[in-house]
């Protein structure tokens, strides 16, 4: 059985009771840094416990022991520095090799970033997307901010201190002063909610430079003003699209698309008297 357990992103007293024992219990623990885990598991009171080193630059090699000492019967636990392992972590590929080769997956649900820094934010939260790091040269980070112009749900983002201010000064080019709140030291004693707009987040971090990994929660694009209503200008247009032959239902359909009004709406206004 391959066990996925969240660990404190912070607060030590995050750790739950569940999380404790499967912890207690495998007989490997795979994380991303041997010695960070290793004081992690001591201030819990779980020294001892045998770790694998399992990150981005050994997961090649790493997967198939692990996955071998899956199949000889070890009931293994993968954990991530801090949070739910397998978000923007290598922990990802180990799951999908483990499920492909028919081994159980069990995940035991603890603290994430993504989800408590934003119902903590004030921002929608009841759609969202997740970006995670985006790439660290501004040319590369400015076009995937550009391809997110558009994206209406609110979006999280993660980012190493030392570049933020990066980071916030492309979000004010690119999307514009949005509603933002940046979170630092979640769950910690200086536990940090920066906002509540871009400008206003990166006036504060070019004063203060900001320490510990931070987690963003951006609002998403602005919905669209309605369209005008000029009710003689489209009356002419769906004349005009009758008068070539269309039905008075295709008339009303056709200029639904291209203006942005309601298809029910122009239907009625061609069976409305002009004033």
């Amino acid at each position: 059985m391959l066990y996925l357990v969240g660990t404190p992103i912070g607060n030590l007293d995050d750790l739950s009771p569940r999380a404790r024992c499967v912890l207690e219990g495998v007989q490997r623990i795979a994380c991303e840094d041997t010695r960070r885990s290793g004081l992690l598991l001591q201030k819990l009171g779980l020294a001892g416990r045998r770790l694998t080193s399992f990150h981005a630059h050994n997961q090649s090699g790493r997967i198939p022991q692990l996955l071998e000492a899956l199949a000889g019967g070890e009931a293994v636990a993968l954990i991530s520095d801090a949070g739910l392992p397998g978000i923007s972590d290598p922990g990802e590929a180990l799951v999908a090799a483990a499920r492909a080769s028919g081994i159980s997956v069990i995940c035991v649900p603890g603290p994430s970033a993504v989800t408590t820094a934003l119902v903590s934010s004030g921002l929608p939260s009841g759609r969202f997307c997740f970006e995670g790091f985006l790439p660290p040269k501004s040319t590369a980070r400015r076009q995937q901010l550009a391809a997110l112009a558009e994206e209406p749900r609110t979006i999280v983002l993660f980012e190493a201190p030392h570049r933020l201010v990066a980071l916030l000064e492309d979000l004010l080019t690119v999307l514009g002063d949005r509603p933002l709140q940046v979170a630092r030291e979640l769950t910690k004693r200086h536990e940090q909610q920066v906002g509540p707009t871009v400008q206003a987040a990166l006036a504060h971090f070019q004063a203060t430079p900001p320490l510990g990994e931070c987690t963003l929660v951006l609002g998403g694009a602005p919905a669209a003003a309605p369209p005008a209503w000029d009710e003689a200008i489209l009356r002419q247009q769906l004349q005009e699209l009758v008068a070539i032959g269309h039905s008075n239902r295709e008339a009303a359909r056709q200029l639904a698309e291209s203006s942005g009004h309601s298809r029910r709406e122009l239907y009625a206004l061609l069976h409305r008297p002009a004033d």
